[in-house]
């Protein structure tokens, strides 16, 4: 369960000594290759407005934490791990490729740590993948954190100014590039993943689009992916037509009688959390709304981990991986 219990005497406290400390005590001690504290950083001090709050870096952060997954493997393939001090919050198995440095690093809680939690990790920089991550009622909205020293970033998936696509990924991994002053990092990054998107681009050029139904969770309605995350782009690149990409939101819900009228070809199934894939199908395929549905008559599902369907380094890969279900006949 996250925690949703308000900020406590204690926490108040914690948050001020914090505060103090990080303004004429001693500045907690760097780890080994993070850059130190009185070190003039090259191309700093940076500015960025990110969601709606405007923050000013006079050097690289030092002791981040990560909460959500997407925000850790976007820090970890910038090489960012010697200034992480904590992380929290998986969907998925970490990347192996990034395994290793993510060992090194401090699990401060399965889910969401408390405040007074975050607090003990003594960071100057909190990263967050979604909206509820710097939730006020549990005492880490973004406010609080500021008033403790520590700066913070929210995954702009969350705050759009419009459509969320891959240019929506580039501007997320430059930003917090350029927080940590690592910009030509993800200039080597961002080669790789168009790297994939272009080979997928490549073996679908001139194919039919898929109608695609997304189904995340849900028995009276439908949890599916609307028109204004990644995931509708993500189901456009992989050679699919989102069938629900006029709700415009990243997520919605609607009944199965509209999932039935609009008759999906493909109904993908974001996979994560205590239910299985297979008793999602299941569940499908049980439904009497949808006996006549294409998908359901031909038992046609593809299947993508949640942690692929939001924005952060794994997006292309995702697109590869739900290309291949939706069309294999272009990579065999």
């Amino acid at each position: 369960m996250r925690d949703k219990r308000p900020i406590s005497l204690l926490s108040a406290l914690a948050a001020a000594l914090f505060f103090l400390s990080g303004c004429g005590g001693t500045a907690p001690a760097a780890r080994d290759g993070a850059p130190p504290a009185d070190s003039a950083a090259e191309g700093f001090p940076v500015t960025l407005t990110n969601c709606g709050v405007k923050t000013t870096y006079q050097r690289p952060p030092r002791r981040s934490v990560t909460l959500n997954q997407h925000a850790t493997e976007v820090m970890l393939a910038l090489g960012l791990e010697k200034s992480m001090v904590g992380t929290a919050y998986l969907d998925d198995r970490i990347l192996p490729e990034y395994r290793e440095a993510y060992d090194g690093i401090e699990v401060l809680a399965k889910e969401y740590p408390s405040f007074e939690g975050l607090l003990a990790a003594e960071p100057d920089f909190a990263y967050g993948g979604f909206a509820d991550t710097f939730d006020g009622q549990s005492g880490r909205g973004r406010a609080a954190l500021a008033k403790a020293g520590i700066d913070s970033y929210l995954n702009i998936e969350e705050c759009p100014s419009g459509p969320v696509t891959m240019a929506t990924m580039d501007r997320e991994i430059r930003n917090v590039a350029k927080i940590f002053g690592v910009p030509e990092r993800a200039e080597r990054q961002l080669k790789k993943l168009r790297t994939t998107l272009d080979r997928v681009g490549e073996r679908l050029a001139g194919t039919t689009p898929v109608k695609v139904f997304v189904y995340d969770s849900g028995d009276k309605t439908a949890f599916t992916a609307g028109g204004a995350g990644v995931g509708n782009e993500m189901i456009e690149r992989a050679g699919g037509v989102n069938l629900f990409a006029d709700l415009d939101k990243a997520f919605g819900d609607v009944s199965f009688e509209q999932v039935a009228e609009r008759a999906p070809e493909v109904i993908v199934i974001y996979d994560y959390g205590d239910q299985p894939v297979e008793d999602k199908k299941r569940a499908l395929l049980a439904n009497p709304a949808l006996k006549d549905v294409p998908a359901i008559e031909d038992e046609r599902f593809a299947v993508l981990p949640l942690s692929s369907t939001v924005l952060g380094v794994r997006v292309p890969s995702g697109v590869e991986a739900l290309a291949r279900q939706l069309h294999p006949d272009r990579f065999r």
